[in-house]
């Protein structure tokens, strides 16, 4: 794709994508929890003196454009590798570069580098000296979880900032903007898009600048072969679906897949049914509503049926296997299992209350009897001394002992409910704290 960006002439063909990039950092559409007034990024431009730093977030949103602004603002020299096609040969170069730029003009320079998580480790690792040496400032572009894709070297070298997906305003401002526009836009087309049409145009989009503007551009063609006029028949054409189907009652899909979360949530098999009905209707991706099964089998059934899990991964699995015909039949059948099994949403506030409990509790050593003892200076240590391995105690459970630092005792996060197997369960850690209670050996006394 050319690049607006470069300082010679661009005399080739650009999709309106190209052509509707943001010249400067005035231009740039949403983020405002980062470019508002007086927020992060807003005051790094302010002051012209960048950070490494990590942009995450979904595809479409201007991750690219705004580390491109962001050299722009701050006029730092410009460098971009992408993971996908580049190597360490290429992260080489980029130094090289970097240096030579550092010498011949005392600027410094910014190194991009898009989908940074296809990085290996190892590639990773090679940009850790540059960035301490200060050769470039490193931003780094991903749609995965840094916490989970990026290595901890890197991680503590660079500020991670989340991006999140477009919202419908700001959408609506870039295609107002792209309609206006007369050098860059479609402003020379006189194209004609009432509000309803254009709503469909943000909402099809689905937070992606780069999808609204790629359906602007193939609209446009086709509206201007009938006088300009974009109808919704016509957008039907583009979208090869009816766009008539986001729109119907005003409901949009987050609205669509919170009721069928919450049906299913409240047992209601019918409900569930017709929600899951009219999201695939619209068009949305079934794998979607499956992965969003298999977090309702975690969140609001747990461990009142353990099986809900094991049915809506093999949903999941039997969509991929036989595609969306029988598929979507196998999304149904977990829709309406997870529908009517007990629910229990236990599991789910203990693991709450466990992370708030290690952010706000101080790193509490491992008790001795629990350390690992692999080596003759570990058990020399204490390192595990008087561990009590369950499986020798009567009925495997060693009464009187704690698996909790001395400080958490008395800790207890699961309180299971008393609705299908969690009941059972609740029973059986009754009886097993009664057994704590009556041990003559406990290990804190």
């Amino acid at each position: 794709m050319p690049d607006l960006f470069d300082t010679q002439q661009n005399t080739g063909y650009q999709p309106l994508a190209a052509r509707m990039r943001p010249q400067n950092i005035s231009e740039y559409v949403g983020q405002a929890h980062l470019l508002g007034p007086g927020k992060s990024l807003s005051q790094v431009v302010a002051g012209g003196s960048l950070h490494s730093m990590i942009l995450w977030g979904p595809p479409g949103v201007g991750k690219t454009t705004l580390a491109r602004l962001l050299s722009q603002a701050t006029n730092a020299h410009f460098i971009n590798l992408s993971a996908v096609m580049s190597g360490v040969k290429d992260i080489r170069a980029a130094v090289e570069e970097a240096q030579q730029i550092k010498i011949q003009s005392g600027r410094s320079s910014l190194l991009f580098v898009d989908e940074v998580h296809r990085f290996n480790k190892s590639q990773q690792d090679a940009f850790l000296p540059y960035v301490e040496d200060g050769t470039f400032i490193f931003i780094g572009a991903t749609t995965e979880n840094p916490a989970f894709e990026l290595n901890n070297a890197l991680m503590s070298r660079a500020r991670v900032y989340i991006l999140k997906s477009l919202q419908a305003e700001d959408l609506l401002a870039l295609l107002n903007r792209t309609l206006a526009d007369k050098d860059r836009g479609l402003g020379h087309l006189s194209l004609q898009i009432d509000d309803k049409v254009a709503g469909l145009i943000t909402r099809a989009a689905d937070g992606d600048a780069r999808r609204l503007l790629n359906i602007l551009e193939i609209a446009s063609d086709l509206a201007n072969d009938q006088d300009g006029q974009l109808s919704i028949d016509l957008l039907a054409e583009v979208l090869q679906t009816s766009p008539k189907r986001y729109d119907k009652g005003g409901d949009i899909f987050y609205d669509q897949i919170s009721a069928f979360h919450k049906s299913v949530r409240g047992s209601d098999p019918n409900a569930s049914l017709y929600w899951l009905a009219r999201m695939l209707d619209a068009g949305c991706d079934p794998l979607y509503i499956a992965r969003r099964l298999l977090a309702i089998a975690s969140e609001d059934i747990g461990n009142a049926d353990p099986r809900a899990l094991e049915v809506t991964t093999n949903a999941w699995l039997a969509f991929e296997r036989l595609g969306p015909a029988e598929g979507n039949r196998a999304i149904a059948h977990a829709a309406v299992y997870c529908a009517c099994a007990p629910k229990s949403n236990a599991v789910h506030m203990a693991f709450k209350a466990a992370m708030q409990l290690v952010q706000d509790e101080p790193d509490y050593d491992v008790p001795e009897h629990l350390r690992n003892a692999p080596t003759k200076l570990a058990k020399s240590m204490g390192h595990g001394a008087e561990y009590r391995y369950a499986h020798n105690e009567e009925q495997a459970f060693a009464a009187g002992e704690c698996y909790l630092p001395p400080e958490l005792a008395d800790l207890e996060l699961y309180q299971p409910s008393n609705r299908g197997l969690e009941s059972k369960i609740a029973d059986k850690l009754a009886s097993l704290q009664q057994l704590n209670q009556d041990s003559p050996t406990k290990r804190y006394k």
